[in-house]
């Protein structure tokens, strides 16, 4: 094995620029949390959907150490990703089995998976954690976890991790028929023909490069982990958000090992952390929370053949992480309205953003927040949420009575 999966930083005598964060003036519509009652009545029929469809909550509990199927029990849970894939569902988070507090310094990337029809025979498996040895470092954080499918065989568990004072996105590959683990493995951060690692110090190396400004990164930094792709000179691509602090950006794989940058939003804006990425007909949809003491995220679109951004729509939102899904042709936005309790659906209108209009607003009447939406084998609808940071449950719901309602 080598000693390290870990590269330089191309060497550059470029400064990074740094664009301020700024609120939106200059929009095309606002959507308010103030919402009609025939939303409000299918926010009520959605949460119930919800809540009399759990299919299973997938932290380690007390009652599976108690009867040891596991040696610890989580105490923090939080971030989930989900597929359904040859009768299995495998899902992955991030955990924390020392305290109930979400800390990077104590947590560790979580892999379960369990057939679908036996959800309490379930396999754990720890990616990774605070205090293992990663090649000649040391893991000192962990944070986002996220899952993705390459093909019917292949899965990506992909995951943030400080290493030795720096951090990485790293990766590690699952082979289902086999059931076999791959070496944890470092991504790339591609900006033009300047490849680093997918790192804090490699973005902005890779930015600075190439003379393109970014707002400013702090902490860790992150992927999404919603996939729409789009053929581009022969070549599936995948897409998805990166984030770093005030930085959010759009990018990009065909192999899910090397992601390349593609664009971000070029108007004032006061975006922070996870930014919603979908493509759809030639453009790339983006939603993203903003600052704390802003009252709204904003929706926009990136086409990706005139390469131009589309004045955005303002969302009321309590700024925190949201999704797409596309249902009977049409495309929705998950997001949080009021606080973390609700959850908020937007219909897209994808001929002009302007007349987008809320499906449904649903006070969930427990916490119930960053949900990840994702179809089943039977073509169902499914969400994985956090609970209150203790639990991380699936459920079932019928869009089309959703919407019909």
């Amino acid at each position: 094995m080598n000693k390290t999966i870990f590269s330089s930083d191309i060497s550059t005598d470029k400064e990074l620029i740094i664009n301020e964060g700024k609120p939106i003036t200059d929009y095309k519509k606002i959507i308010k949390s103030d919402v009609s009652q025939k939303a409000l009545e299918k926010g009520e029929l959605f949460a119930r959907c919800i809540s009399e469809n759990i299919i299973t909550d997938f932290e380690k509990t007390e009652e599976l150490f108690k009867c040891g199927k596991v040696s610890e029990v989580d105490h923090m849970v939080h971030v989930s990703t989900f597929i359904f894939l040859n009768g299995m569902i495998y899902m992955t988070y991030y955990a924390n089995t020392y305290t109930e507090y979400e800390n990077p310094d104590y947590q560790r990337a979580r892999f379960v998976y369990c057939p679908a029809d036996d959800t309490e025979n379930k396999t754990f498996v720890d990616i990774q954690a605070v205090g293992d040895s990663c090649y000649d470092g040391v893991v000192e954080k962990v944070y986002d976890t996220i899952l993705m499918q390459k093909d019917k065989n292949t899965l990506f568990i992909l995951w943030t991790a400080q290493v030795s004072g720096k951090y990485y996105r790293l990766y590690r590959i699952f082979t289902i028929s086999d059931g076999k683990l791959g070496d944890v493995q470092v991504n790339r951060f591609k900006v033009k023909d300047t490849v680093n690692d997918f790192s804090n110090t490699g973005i902005r190396s890779a930015l600075a490069e190439n003379g393109i400004p970014c707002k400013k990164m702090y902490s860790d930094i992150g992927i999404m982990q919603k996939l729409s792709s789009r053929i581009e000179n022969g070549v599936r691509y995948y897409y998805s958000g990166a984030y770093s602090g005030d930085f959010t950006c759009i990018i990009k794989s065909a192999d899910l090992i090397t992601w390349e940058y593609v664009s971000q939003p070029d108007f004032v804006n006061n975006s922070k952390w996870e930014n919603a990425v979908y493509v759809r007909d030639n453009k790339c949809y983006y939603f993203v929370r903003q600052q704390d003491d802003d009252k709204y995220g904003f929706l926009t679109y990136y086409d990706l053949e005139t390469e131009k951004w589309e004045k955005p729509v303002l969302i009321e939102d309590c700024q925190s992480r949201s999704d797409f899904i596309e249902f009977d042709g049409n495309l929705y936005l998950f997001h949080a309205p009021i606080d973390r309790e609700h959850i908020g659906i937007v219909k897209v209108d994808t001929k002009d953003i302007a007349g987008s209009e809320v499906l449904l607003q649903a006070n969930m009447k427990s916490s119930c927040f960053y949900p990840f939406v994702q179809y089943d084998e039977s073509n169902s609808l499914c969400m994985s949420y956090t609970v209150d940071r203790k639990h991380i449950r699936l459920s079932r719901f019928d869009m089309s009575k959703l919407v019909q309602a």
